[in-house]
């Protein structure tokens, strides 16, 4: 990782809507995740876990997008390839423990704390990450296949993979003075 504060990490991170198939390894991942893992957590619930999705992987859940969007034909093909865009994806999962101090959106705060905190570490360590979203989020079919619990849902994917230098574009600055108010 590169000598510089946090905020110059924050400043300079990006979304990478495309990557190369170059990707971190599990053993590379297990300290990014391990930071990752200490976010805010009230009670230290834990109330979430990463899913890695290679090679096959991925494919079975273009097949769950399909399944769950009932398109056919070249749209269909188009939806099942859009998780072969990153040769990694890192689902995070939100769980509910039940607790009477730490309600389930608090909960599932955690779960979104983890994985922008973890996108920034990639994104430190060198490596392109977008998180992906979107209503197949929710579908039974994508679901069954990331094998969710009951007290378990998807927040989106991370695809991660190598940067393409090519595009890499800056960031506007952004005005935090409408975006921050002061009670007196």
């Amino acid at each position: 990782m590169a000598d510089h504060s946090a905020l110059d990490a924050v400043l300079r991170r990006r979304s990478h809507s495309s990557v190369t198939a170059d990707a971190p390894t599990h053993e590379e991942l297990l300290p990014l995740v391990a930071a990752a893992a200490t976010v805010a957590d009230h009670s230290a619930l834990r109330p979430w876990r990463l899913i890695e999705l290679r090679g096959a992987a991925r494919e079975r859940l273009g097949a769950a997008f399909v399944e769950a969007s009932g398109l056919e034909g070249k749209d269909a093909e188009k939806l099942a390839a859009k998780p072969l865009r990153a040769s990694l994806l890192i689902a995070v999962v939100a769980r509910t423990v039940p607790s009477f101090k730490v309600p389930a959106w608090e909960q599932e705060a955690v779960a979104s704390g983890v994985a922008h905190t973890l996108s920034l570490l990639l994104d430190d360590a060198g490596w392109g990450v977008m998180w992906r979203t979107g209503g197949h989020t929710r579908a039974a079919a994508v679901h069954r296949m990331h094998g969710l619990g009951d007290d378990e849902h998807l927040l989106g994917w991370l695809y991660v993979g190598g940067r393409i230098p090519d595009k890499e574009k800056p960031r506007k600055p952004i005005d935090a003075e409408p975006l921050i108010s002061v009670l007196d």
